[in-house]
């Protein structure tokens, strides 16, 4: 039954690293060419649509596969991981992404398996090495969204000072979108491309907020919005609302000096045990196989690692201020 699963395991991996194999390829001799493609399937029809009913909705290909991409359209609750990767700003597809994932997935549990021998310990590494494509995707998707932040308060001076010389607040938007580089000059060039095609300018913001995770692009959005219903002085909301945001920066900033101390005794405290088991195993070697080779000793090395997570996770909790 092992030499069965395990045949299966190592055919389904080798037709994934084979299909991720020829995705770097044609990659590699053609950059531009996915870049392409994903625009032209964003804004033509499919060849299966009548000619006489064209669509006028973008059209997202999840995947170059055409049968994965059908089964990854009709899944609705993928739409929030498609999100997380438009925010990530990362150049492959879902569909990709998903393969890749279970690459890790598979590649880790052949490991598990070689090593410890045993099927039900195997899966749990299996699963951990599956979600480092994700992991990745999220520290990808907060630094993008951290860039953002910083540039935001910039982008509204600028705004704020194009008001006064006497231009339209699009034409300021126009100014941002050519002036700064990702992730604030794109997202805002994406939402004038959305005003010039017949979208209002209030469901274009609203896009945009949906589009990028940041809570000081609500605040300005929601100002702007208010404005154009209410009226008053925009360029003096921008240059409010910019000063908040830079005053809130220098606030989190203290923040992070007061609380290194507790991230660095977390750090500590989280390495120490690995140290400590590498230090003691290079010493004795024989007094720390019990915990890998005796089925109690990785019964209680599984439980350790089970109350480490819990630890790390409510130290997190304690040291992580949200400002």
């Amino acid at each position: 039954m092992n030499v069965i699963f395990f045949g299966i395991v190592i055919f389904v991996m080798s037709l994934l690293i084979i299909e991720l194999g020829f995705h770097a390829l044609r990659i590699y001799q053609n950059p531009d060419r996915a870049l392409v493609r994903k625009r032209l399937s964003r804004s033509l029809d499919d060849d299966t649509a009548d000619e006489g009913d064209p669509s006028l909705l973008k059209k997202q290909i999840l995947s170059d596969v055409p049968f994965l991409n059908q089964i990854l359209s009709a899944l609705p609750w993928l739409g929030r991981l498609q999100m997380t990767i438009n925010q990530a700003n990362m150049q492959y597809t879902l569909g990709f992404f998903i393969l890749i994932s279970m690459t890790f997935g598979l590649v880790g549990y052949l490991a598990g398996w070689i090593f410890l021998k045993n099927i039900w310990q195997s899966i749990p590494i299996g699963f951990g090495c599956m979600s480092l494509p994700y992991l990745h995707l999220l520290m990808k998707k907060k630094q993008r969204m951290a860039k953002f932040e910083k540039q935001l308060p910039e982008a509204l001076d600028l705004i704020a000072r194009a008001l006064k010389a006497g231009h339209a607040f699009t034409s300021g938007m126009k100014l941002v979108s050519e002036e700064f580089k990702d992730p604030i000059g794109p997202e805002f060039d994406e939402t004038l491309d959305e005003i010039n095609f017949g979208l209002s300018v209030d469901d274009a913001l609203k896009n945009l907020t949906n589009r990028v995770d940041c809570l000081d692009l609500k605040f300005f959005v929601v100002s702007v919005i208010l404005q154009r219903e209410t009226g008053g002085n925009l360029a003096e909301i921008m240059e409010s609302l910019a000063h908040l945001i830079r005053e809130r920066f220098k606030f989190r900033r203290k923040v992070d000096v007061l609380s290194a101390e507790g991230k660095l005794s977390a750090m500590v405290l989280v390495a120490l045990p690995f140290f400590l088991f590498a230090a003691l195993y290079l010493i004795n070697p024989t007094y720390m196989t019990v915990l890998i080779a005796d089925p109690l000793g990785r019964a209680i090395s599984t439980i350790s690692i089970i109350m480490m997570i819990v630890g790390i996770f409510f130290i997190r909790r304690i040291i992580d201020v949200d400002v």
